[in-house]
C-alpha cells in the first residue's frame, strides 16, 4: 500500500479559484498519475486559509487575503464527483482549538492534516510581509524554539490525525539562518506532545523540491518519532499532478533501511496500519 494524502488539487499562487481546479478531469488528472506510481490511497486536503469559514477562526491579514472559496462546496466536489480520500490542511493557531474544533467536526472528513507555518502572526515558510525572518526575531534559536514547542502544542490538541511536514521551519535552507549544532535539541521540545498523542506523522518528500532539499522529518528527528511509537504517513504535498508520488521510490527505501514496513490509512477520520507497497 502506498499512500499520498497531503495532495492540493490547485497551486498556491494567485488567479487559481476553485471553478477551474475543483473539476473532475483535473482530479483524474491526479489519480491518473497516482495510478502510474502504485498509488492506491489518494486524498486531497485543501488549505484551509482558502476557505471563507475559516476566518471564524482566525483574521490574520494572510487569511482575510486567501478567504474567497466555500468549504461545504467543496467537500460536496470531493465526495460527489471523485474517487478521491476527503482531507483538510487546517493549520493550529494557538488559542483558536475550540474554533478550529468547531469548524472540522461540522464536516465528514476522511482524515485532517495539521501543519504549523505560523509562529504567533508570522509565517516561517512564507516570504513578504509576515516572514518571520525579517522581523523581531532576531536569531534561528528562537525562531526554531518557537516553531517546535508550537508544533508539540499543535499535536497535542487532538485536532488533527496527520502532523504535516513536522521540520518544515528548515524549508529555505542555506538562505536563512540555521541554529548551530546538534537540532536534536528543537526536535525533543515537540517530540512529547507527538508521543503522547500517537498522531500519524507525515513522511513529506516536499522539501526534496524546496531550497532545503530534503525529506521532512530529517532523520534525526524521523529517529525520535519511531522510538516515540508513532505511525508514519506518506505524502508528497502535490500542489500539481506531475508531483504526485514525488520521488517516492528512494523514499520508501529510506524509509525501509529505518524500519518503516507500515503505513498510516485512513477513511473516516479511523486509523489502520497497511504494509508499504
Amino acid at each position: 500500500m502506498l499512500t499520498d494524502y497531503h495532495v492540493h488539487l490547485r497551486p498556491d499562487e494567485p488567479g487559481t479559484p476553485a471553478a477551474r481546479y475543483f473539476v473532475p478531469a483535473n482530479a483524474e488528472r491526479y489519480r491518473e498519475i497516482a495510478t502510474e506510481a502504485g498509488i492506491a490511497e489518494l486524498g486531497v486536503s485543501e488549505h484551509i486559509y482558502r476557505f471563507s469559514q475559516a476566518l471564524e477562526v482566525w483574521q490574520h491579514p494572510f487569511w482575510q487575503s486567501q478567504a474567497t472559496e466555500d468549504l461545504d462546496a467543496y467537500c460536496q466536489f470531493v465526495r460527489e464527483q471523485t474517487d478521491l480520500k476527503l482531507g483538510i490542511e487546517a493549520d493550529f493557531i494557538p488559542g483558536r482549538e475550540d474554533r478550529m474544533g468547531n469548524l472540522l467536526e461540522a464536516r465528514e472528513w476522511d482524515y485532517v492534516v495539521g501543519s504549523v507555518h505560523f509562529v504567533r502572526d508570522l509565517a516561517v515558510d512564507m516570504p513578504g510581509d509576515w516572514d518571520v525572518w525579517t522581523t523581531s526575531f532576531d536569531s534561528a534559536d528562537k525562531v526554531w524554539r518557537r516553531y517546535f514547542e508550537t508544533l508539540g502544542e499543535c499535536a497535542r490538541s487532538g485536532l488533527f490525525d496527520i502532523l504535516a511536514h513536522p521540520d518544515l521551519v528548515k524549508v529555505w535552507g542555506a538562505n536563512r539562518p540555521k541554529p548551530d549544532g546538534d537540532l536534536r535539541r528543537f526536535y525533543e521540545l515537540a517530540i512529547e506532545g507527538i508521543a503522547e498523542s500517537g498522531i500519524a506523522v507525515e513522511v513529506s518528500t516536499a522539501g526534496l523540491r524546496k531550497p532545503v532539499g530534503e525529506r521532512y522529518p530529517a532523520d534525526g528527528f524521523l529517529e525520535l518519532v519511531l522510538e516515540a511509537g508513532c505511525p508514519i504517513a506518506l505524502s508528497s504535498d502535490a500542489h500539481v499532478p506531475e508531483h504526485i508520488g514525488w520521488d517516492y521510490p528512494a523514499t520508501v527505501q529510506w524509509l525501509a533501511d529505518r524500519g518503516v514496513s507500515e503505513l498510516a490509512v485512513f477513511d473516516k477520520r479511523v486509523r489502520r496500519l497497511e504494509p508499504i507497497g
